[in-house]
């Protein structure tokens, strides 16, 4: 079982890494993955946020860094270490085949990292605002995804690393989201506005 799911995981990852090869995506998904091609957005979040929603924009923005940190902390510290699953660039079985398109770097795989902050970030924006905008949800997960596709397709990243960190990075997102509104509601509830 375990070996049809690997066989499968490095089908999957050849067909994204050299299947979708052309010269727009090896020039487009090194930026998807990196944090600086992002950063309008999130100071667009923090001054969305802030000016918009005040102390609780300010609160929001603090369970957002929140929902970073915790990704970050159970996938990089918790997981990564108890599986240990070498990337693909760095997996000797198949690196001689594979198309490595940006540096490879020295951590483990499994799970992506990049995946779960990212649907940690996605996943708690749209708990906390899609009864507002229902649009934020699309929105939110193509971003993500993006990012999660892009890991793949440069070849740092093997698809189940990238499943499985988001789905680790939805929970959490999840949770965070939950305790947000809950003290949100509790408040106003409390102080009858």
């Amino acid at each position: 079982m375990l070996e049809s799911l690997i066989q499968f995981d490095h089908q999957l990852f050849f067909a994204i890494n050299k299947g979708l090869s052309n010269p727009f995506f090896d020039w487009i998904m090194p930026y998807l993955r990196n944090r600086y091609f992002w950063m309008p957005l999130y100071l667009f979040l923090v001054v969305f946020l802030a000016r918009n929603y005040g102390k609780w924009g300010w609160i929001c923005l603090l369970f957002i860094v929140l929902t970073f940190g915790l990704c970050d902390f159970f996938s990089a510290s918790i997981v990564k270490p108890a599986f240990e699953r070498l990337r693909p660039c760095n997996d000797i079985s198949i690196k001689d085949e594979m198309i490595l398109r940006v540096g490879c770097g020295s951590g483990f795989s499994f799970p992506s990292t990049h995946a779960t902050n990212h649907f940690g970030i996605a996943m708690f924006l749209v708990g906390t605002f899609y009864s507002r905008w229902k649009w934020i949800a699309p929105l939110a997960f193509l971003w993500a995804f993006s990012i999660c596709l892009a890991q793949v397709y440069v070849g740092v990243h093997f698809p189940v690393d990238v499943t499985t960190g988001a789905i680790l990075g939805c929970l959490i997102g999840y949770l965070t989201s939950t305790i947000f509104l809950t003290i949100k509601f509790e408040k106003q509830w409390k102080s009858g506005s």
